[in-house]
């Protein structure tokens, strides 16, 4: 008789890491559509999550004149006034003075009419700082805007360059475009084809509606009053980040996994058509084609919408920490402890099919002493196993499963959501995928 193995969390190994994202942000703020500087104040209360290094004012498809520079600053120093309050919840808050120092300014055209020689800037030349940085860590790109101050500082160094050292820079560099909305995105990937680059079409319908951003964002503190009113859509770009965040859910190296910021198909697409009028700058991009960049997975906004009860509360949650410099007066995130690891990392499981899995998060805390609930889900859009399920998830703090015996050679993705009972009630996640071998034999 063929025993079932049981495979306990107290003897996993094989880890994937999921330290802190670097990420450079690209911001046509101080345009016409006042939504990056309602994702400026979501970004600044998630900081914690995410190693910011940039924050580069760049154009989009026209320019549209100046005065965005001192914009930001302003921004920083409604920041810098709830700074003591953020840190009584988290010490991981960067000071005001380097949000300062990383303030770039970008091309001084618009799309790629503000590239070439003699066209650096300082923006561009921060970029390339950046990334020349002693760091093996990638450097993500969240494109808010268009993409000529990253394409100048691709230009610059392809010029200046080895041919082995151009594909080291852009072996470092990720982007997340937000709608594509310049040619500058078509021109990097025509060039540096073996770039990671998304391109998100699908952002609009997760954001909250104006009447909770009134009540949840805008009606508290110094920061929350300087979130504007919206115009077209609420924090269209702020999906770009919330993918980068540090939350035990989000993989940024890996965009077909999914998570806040939505999920993306890693077989690359031909000629994805960025905004409509960006061929109002006089260089569409058809004249690049064929270029190649990773889509949005078939689920589409979907992807983000599942997790929109969480992203709300998150950030209403956050909203309260810069007014309250109590940590008892606040709710906080509960801590999910996976046997004895508490940590955010992904857990990577090799398992036989047919063997059970258990799967304990009993020694789980919240900081403030909620009640907690323990979701667990079979996570099927980014498991290359495609069949049903069944989780037993009875004893709550304990998943148990066997793992199907056609699952072979295939992954399975299994997410602990862990809920409490605070207000706003706050979630954390653990990704647990296991990595079926083929079914043992006796």
């Amino acid at each position: 008789m063929k025993k079932v193995g049981i495979i306990l969390l107290l003897l996993i190994s094989n880890l994937c890491l999921t330290a802190q994202t670097r990420m450079i942000v690209m911001s046509d703020i101080g345009g016409s559509d006042p939504d990056d500087t309602q994702s400026l104040v979501h970004l600044f209360v998630s900081l914690d999550q995410v190693e910011l290094e940039g924050f580069i004012s760049q154009h989009a498809w026209v320019p549209y004149g100046h005065g965005a520079i001192q914009l930001i600053h302003n921004m920083i120093n409604s920041y810098e006034a709830v700074l003591p309050n953020l840190r009584v919840h988290s010490a991981a808050y960067p000071s005001a003075a380097y949000l300062r120092s990383i303030v770039k300014q970008g091309q001084s055209e618009a799309a790629m009419h503000g590239v070439g020689e003699g066209k650096d800037s300082e923006g561009s030349e921060w970029i390339i700082k950046i990334v020349d940085k002693d760091d093996p860590r990638p450097v993500w790109i969240s494109a808010w805007s268009g993409l000529s101050t990253l394409a100048q500082a691709l230009w610059k160094v392809s010029h200046t360059r080895t041919t082995a050292q151009i594909a080291a820079f852009v072996h470092k560099i990720r982007v997340y475009d937000v709608l594509g909305q310049d040619d500058a995105g078509a021109w990097i990937v025509k060039n540096f084809p073996n770039i990671i680059y998304i391109r998100n079409k699908n952002i609009y319908g997760w954001a909250p509606s104006d009447l909770w951003a009134k009540q949840n964002i805008q009606n508290v503190g110094p920061l929350g009053s300087v979130y504007p009113n919206r115009i077209w859509a609420i924090e269209g770009d702020s999906p770009s980040f919330m993918y980068c965040l540090n939350n035990g859910l989000n993989v940024p190296e890996h965009p077909d996994y999914g998570g806040w910021g939505g999920r993306f198909d890693t077989t690359r697409v031909a000629n994805i058509r960025g905004m409509d009028w960006v061929k109002k700058n006089g260089l569409d991009e058809p004249q690049y084609d064929p270029y190649y960049m990773m889509p949005s997975a078939p689920e589409g906004v979907n992807a983000i919408l599942r997790w929109k009860d969480d992203i709300y509360n998150d950030f209403a949650a956050r909203m309260q920490w810069t007014v309250c410099p109590n940590f008892k007066n606040a709710n906080h995130h509960p801590v999910v402890v996976l046997g004895k690891d508490k940590r955010k990392d992904v857990l990577l499981l090799n398992i036989s099919a047919g063997q059970r899995v258990i799967l304990s998060a009993a020694k789980s805390y919240d900081p403030d002493h909620n009640q907690l609930s323990f979701d667990w889900n079979y996570y099927k859009e980014p498991s290359t196993y495609k069949g049903d399920i069944q989780l037993n998830t009875s004893q709550h703090a304990v998943c148990s499963m066997i793992v199907p015996k056609n699952a072979s050679n295939h992954t399975i993705h299994i997410i602990l959501r862990l809920v409490d009972n605070g207000v706003p009630s706050l979630a954390s996640y653990k990704r647990i995928i296991l990595n079926v071998l083929p079914l043992s034999h006796p």
